[in-house]
């Protein structure tokens, strides 16, 4: 038994629960956003300032089970740009739709860009292609909205969308980590 084997295998567990808790999370919450999405009223900004806050809390209880993992640095990035997100959502709400928009979107490319990060740093765990290409996708999707930001009829819809392809992607970890990750002796 090698020293990196039992703390890779309880890392690769607690990600795996926290993906399926990300995924479950995301698929009520787009969902509840599609719902409301025609209007910003008191529903939908709270929905869009939680997800957000949700993002700190799974990105804490990630760096938690990561102990002295690389990937901690970044998880507190993911943590302040977070935190910021969620003010800027409810600052923004205000303003309507398009501003929303342009704070979720520049969230999306900087929170993106550290899923990537981290992603490619736990590679060697196994289930983190989806990862990658979620963070990838992410940043692609924060660009959109803020091009979306700027036409007429902009719609908090496509953030329901963009939460349910991240859910998925979460889900596809979880279950690429279950077959990946390595296994504690008996």
């Amino acid at each position: 038994m090698t020293t990196d084997t039992v703390p890779a295998a309880g890392l690769a567990q607690s990600l795996r629960r926290l993906y399926f808790v990300r995924f479950a999370f995301a698929l009520v919450w787009a969902g509840l956003l599609f719902a409301t999405a025609s209007s910003l009223g008191p529903v939908s900004v709270a929905l869009l300032v939680l997800y957000p806050l949700f993002d700190v809390v799974a990105a804490v209880v990630d760096a938690r089970s990561a102990k002295a993992a690389k990937p901690v640095v970044a998880l507190y990035v993911n943590v302040a740009v977070s935190l910021l997100a969620g003010a800027g959502l409810a600052l923004a709400a205000s303003s309507g739709i398009p501003g929303v928009l342009r704070v979720w979107g520049s969230w999306a490319i900087v929170a993106g860009v550290v899923q990537l990060v981290v992603g490619v740093v736990r590679r060697r765990l196994g289930g983190q292609w989806p990862m990658i290409l979620s963070g990838a996708i992410s940043v692609l999707a924060g660009t959109s909205f803020l091009v979306q930001a700027t036409k007429d009829g902009a719609s908090l819809a496509a953030l329901a969308g963009y939460a349910t392809l991240g859910g998925v992607f979460f889900l596809v970890s979880a279950l690429r980590l279950g077959r990946t990750s390595p296994r504690r002796p008996a």
